[in-house]
């Protein structure tokens, strides 16, 4: 089996504790949570946004005219530390080393930090006249500045940290080649992923959810139940979500329904909808609600994520490639042939498009593809031509 890997770690160990959690939150509630804010924002302001991450920052400004002060004030804090001359820098970094200023020290006001006509927020009276305003409050602005920016990068490592997989593997079967994967999501019975061939698939666990991403192929899912961590299947542009069921997701390049997404449900339910990249909503402009499916129920989403209606499908059908069959019903000879070209060379091929088109049926081995290939003539009317190396199928009966 070809296969690539990105093991964290051998079992699936969570890269933070509960006490660990609780220890940051509890350092984090000693400060100024307006100043962690905006020291926050001024931190990812400086490192670079996006366009939303500039929409979100926009829409906290506007929230409250206190944001944008305290935003002001800690930017200019982080500007006037930064324009320090080296030596005072390296003076006052020695005072913070030596403990004689606290973490929770009030943040001083600049005194041109704050819009025109607006009090700041913090007003203190200058004692040392006729010097500059950051001579006089240095050890403050500095103290102050570092303590609230180092809370707001630490916060922001805290919560990249937090969002960084556990256990990250990628998995990838070759033709004819069938793989299950039990994936550590649990002490006992972890989650089950049974690969179809051609399959890529990239399994991924974090603290408060799971995800396997469908590059290509199939696979049957049984999903061991945790309400603390969903289960999501992204592939295409859609999620498929659920907290403990049977099911299988399709979702290939060729063959059957090629370019579209499968799933089909045994047991249980599942969420089928558009990946929005937030969890449990369809994307904004798709103008549909998530589907719910039950056991029995398939449904089919084109390439744009568009569901179609839902379907009935008897549970035992669901991903019978697992015992190594193909079935079609009214099936596109050309898309028969590209499906049996997923496991095996068939050396089959169909240049007339209304050869192509003819509907075929049954239900054959993966083995028996030879008896599929002496069948096509029986069954439509066409003739088996042979080219050297592959055969083509052609319009006309054979002589009988």
């Amino acid at each position: 089996m070809k296969q690539q890997a990105h093991n964290h770690s051998d079992a699936y160990i969570m890269k933070t504790t509960d006490d660990d959690e609780r220890e940051f939150e509890a350092f984090a509630r000693e400060q100024d949570p307006l100043d962690i804010e905006a020291a926050t924002w001024v931190v990812r302001k400086h490192e670079g946004l996006d366009a939303q991450a500039e929409a979100e920052l926009q829409a906290w400004l506007d929230a409250d005219p206190r944001h944008a002060e305290a935003f002001a004030e800690m930017d200019a804090l982080r500007g006037d530390v930064q324009q320090l001359p080296d030596d005072d820098v390296a003076a006052l970094k020695a005072t913070l080393n030596e403990g004689q200023q606290s973490l929770a020290v009030p943040l001083p006001a600049r005194p041109d930090a704050h819009p025109a006509g607006r009090a700041p927020r913090q007003r203190r009276a200058d004692t040392r006249c006729g010097q500059p305003w950051w001579q006089a409050w240095l050890p403050r602005v500095l103290t102050a500045c570092a303590a609230v920016l180092v809370v707001a990068s630490t916060w922001l490592v805290w919560q990249y940290w937090r969002q960084q997989p556990g256990f990250e593997q990628t998995y990838v079967t070759a033709r004819s080649e069938l793989l299950r994967v039990t994936l550590p999501d649990a002490a006992t019975q972890g989650s089950i992923m049974q690969m179809d061939t051609a399959t890529r698939t990239t399994a991924r666990l974090f603290r408060d959810h799971r995800e396997v991403v469908l590059e290509d192929g199939q696979a049957m899912f049984t999903v061991h139940p945790d309400k603390q961590r969903p289960f999501h299947v992204l592939t295409g542009n859609m999620r498929i979500t659920v907290v403990g069921t049977r099911f299988s997701v399709r979702h290939t390049q060729s063959g059957l329904e090629a370019g579209q997404t499968v799933v089909a449900v045994e047991q249980g339910h599942v969420r089928v909808a558009r990946d929005a990249g937030v969890e449990h909503a369809p994307a904004p402009d798709s103008g549909e609600a998530p589907l719910e499916l039950t056991a029995g129920q398939m449904v089919v989403a084109d390439a744009s994520g568009h569901l179609g209606p839902v379907r009935n499908i008897a549970p035992s059908a669901v991903a019978n490639w697992r015992e190594e069959r193909l079935s079609f019903d009214q099936t596109p000879l050309a898309e028969a042939i590209a499906e049996f070209e997923r496991y095996v060379h068939t050396g089959l091929v169909v240049h007339d498009p209304a050869v192509a088109a003819l509907p075929v049926g049954g239900s054959y081995s993966l083995k028996e593809f030879q008896r599929f290939t002496e069948s096509l003539p029986k069954v439509l009317p066409v003739r088996l031509v042979r080219h050297g190396s592959v055969t083509e199928v052609v319009a006309g009966l054979e002589a009988r």
